[in-house]
């Protein structure tokens, strides 16, 4: 089981870090990620991490702002969020997937693809 968390409340041009931690299972041999859903929106990847932190993704509209990153001995992946802004306000999930350790290819986008989904936690940005 997965659990995201640290969302919250911040302006324009702050920072949060979430965290995503698992029960039950170790995260050590999985990728990770991040999606985000806005109100009225799809579900999106913002980012995911390889199984050795080697390979990392990051959707264009995070890129340079965006930060993932993994502790396997605390069996946990962060996302350290800069420069925030109010197109940035969505639910933040994470996710493990165990079929695709390494990212090849595309499918880090989507979220079917992985095994293990978490639980969201509420991101809003204020203007």
């Amino acid at each position: 089981q997965l659990q995201a968390s640290g969302g919250g409340l911040v302006q324009t041009g702050g920072s949060l870090t979430l965290s995503c931690s698992a029960s039950r299972t170790s995260l050590n041999y999985w990728a990770a990620g991040w999606f985000r859903q806005a109100p009225g929106k799809e579900r999106e990847g913002v980012s995911s991490i390889s199984n050795d932190g080697r390979s990392i993704k990051y959707a264009d509209s995070v890129k340079g702002r965006f930060t993932i990153s993994r502790d396997n001995a605390k069996n946990t992946v962060y996302l350290q969020m800069n420069s925030l802004k109010p197109e940035d306000t969505a639910v933040y999930f994470c996710a493990a997937d165990i079929t695709n350790p390494k990212l090849y290819g595309t499918t880090w986008k989507v979220w079917d693809e992985y095994e293990y989904r978490g639980q969201g936690t509420q991101v809003t940005v204020s203007s």
